[in-house]
């Protein structure tokens, strides 16, 4: 019963970040739909831990695979994280207004608001790897 209650709670604060991440591009003051590339990240950050284990699963091997894969995790987590830092920082669109001030892709709110995000979508990640990565895990359950 406990794969149950963490599957639902899994569930839970998945969709919590998912919803950060429809505010910070759907809401009116924001309204731009580049934050939701993120979700590429959110896809691609499992897989090589998932390949790692197979492999060492299959091969018998240790440490080189599964840190080759934790590294390449690593650089995709890094990547999600700095992604909606560097489109809040570069110029979108130049007005000609007096100041001749510069307008950034995406605004700080939803940059914040892509962070919280990714904060809580890779802690569910993690969560999921920490709650169902054991080799006792009967399937029967499900």
């Amino acid at each position: 019963m406990a794969g149950v209650k963490a599957l639902v709670g899994l569930a839970f604060t998945g969709s919590i970040g998912l919803l950060f991440l429809f505010l910070s591009c759907a809401l009116p003051q924001y309204n731009n739909w580049y934050p939701f590339t993120v979700v590429i990240f959110y896809l691609l950050s499992p897989i090589p831990s998932i390949i790692a284990k197979r492999y060492t699963d299959v091969s018998g091997e240790n440490g080189q695979c599964k840190e080759l894969a934790w590294f390449i995790t690593t650089g995709l987590v890094v990547s999600a994280f700095a992604l909606p830092i560097v489109l809040s920082r570069a110029p979108g669109q130049v007005h000609t207004k007096p100041g001749n001030e510069t307008e950034s892709i995406i605004s700080g709110g939803a940059c914040g608001l892509v962070l919280t995000a990714n904060t809580v979508m890779f802690l569910t990640i993690f969560g999921f790897f920490l709650a169902f990565d054991n080799d006792d895990v009967q399937y029967s359950v499900w």
